[in-house]
């Protein structure tokens, strides 16, 4: 196997204006094989999926709910033939996506959740408001969009949408001024929605030496979770790679923010037995429940180093979190919600 690539030395071969998070770690957790085959669910810009095509002769299918992602795909399939493969849907469907496309077991499932810097990037999209643009937000570019649900949802709803998926504390005081300005201006465009956050709760106050956070970033957050059902997605693809993965098959899941972590970390530590239903007046369980269907060899979440981080200021709050597949079978989503 070819050493896993540092950043720097992905950048000076691929310039792509894609930063992929913690790379190494990726693929050094993969540990890409000749021969094997892996699922990058969040193709995104492809960075991953460069990375383990050039680090083994393996195959890799790719899955992207994004149209434009599936358009960039199209040189990955010019450049590799065979040894890739894009497959358009959601990751959380993967099992699905792949007995469809005639693919069995896999040796390994990478999965890179949240939005892209493609989709942050590009104003038209409507997922950050750094550059105005359409109140959009949507992944698939399909359904429901973040106008549609702060110019028709309830006070209570979007209230709830915006504590509990952006952890925003003044979650009522914004749902307020929203449901009260879109009377008379529907929320059209991101700056119009931001500048409206701001004047209601203010700027926080900025500590010596830290960056100043936007008032409406964990509203933005929450309307995007929301609109792409992105926990959702998570629960169902973590299903998923359990239902793909072949016995020593490996799970790498890089997550941004604390909602999203906490989810695979619950998952991984249930699904590798160190998650019981006893107390700590009784310490374990007196049914044992079902055999493992994971190991962790490290428990804790990799994070970016200070040379990342300076090479790409976004991967501050990722976390990556890895398991390798047991030969145990799998307990599916509906065991995983009784859990």
């Amino acid at each position: 196997m070819t050493a896993a690539p540092t950043v720097p030395e992905f950048f000076a071969n691929h310039a792509s204006g894609h930063i992929p998070v913690l790379l190494n770690e990726v693929v050094t957790s993969l540990m890409p094989q000749d021969g094997e085959v892996y699922v990058d669910g969040t193709f995104g810009a492809g960075g991953y999926t460069r990375a383990v095509l050039e680090a083994a002769e393996c195959r890799v299918i790719a899955i992207d709910r994004d149209p434009d992602a599936i358009k960039r795909a199209e040189a990955f399939k010019a450049e590799f033939g065979d040894r890739f493969d894009i497959l358009e849907g959601c990751f959380g469907d993967m099992e699905a996506l792949l007995e469809a496309a005639g693919v069995g077991a896999v040796d390994g499932v990478m999965l890179d959740i949240g939005v892209s810097s493609f989709q942050l990037d590009e104003a038209e999209r409507g997922f950050s408001f750094m550059g105005d643009g359409p109140l959009d937000m949507r992944m698939a570019m399909a359904g429901e969009s973040a106008a549609d649900v702060v110019n028709t949802y309830d006070e209570e709803h979007l209230a709830n949408i915006i504590y509990q998926y952006g952890e925003e504390r003044k979650s009522r005081r914004i749902a307020a001024a929203i449901v009260k300005d879109r009377v008379a201006n529907p929320f059209t465009r991101t700056k119009q929605l931001a500048d409206m956050i701001e004047r209601v709760i203010g700027r926080p106050p900025q500590r010596k030496g830290q960056k100043s956070v936007h008032p409406a970033t964990r509203t933005f957050q929450a309307l995007r979770i929301h609109v792409n059902d992105e926990l959702g997605e998570l629960e169902r693809g973590l299903a998923g790679a359990e239902a793909v993965l072949s016995e020593g098959g490996r799970l790498v899941v890089v997550s941004f923010h604390s909602l999203e972590d906490r989810m695979v970390k619950n998952f991984m530590a249930e699904r590798s037995g160190r998650m019981s239903g006893g107390s700590r007046h009784m310490p374990g369980p007196v049914d044992a429940g079902p055999a493992p269907t994971f190991t962790q060899q490290n428990k804790g979440a990799a994070k970016p180093g200070d040379a990342e981080l300076e090479v790409n200021p976004r991967a501050r709050s990722s976390r990556l979190r890895q398991a390798i597949r047991t030969a145990a079978p799998a307990r599916g989503l509906a065991e995983k919600r009784r859990g």
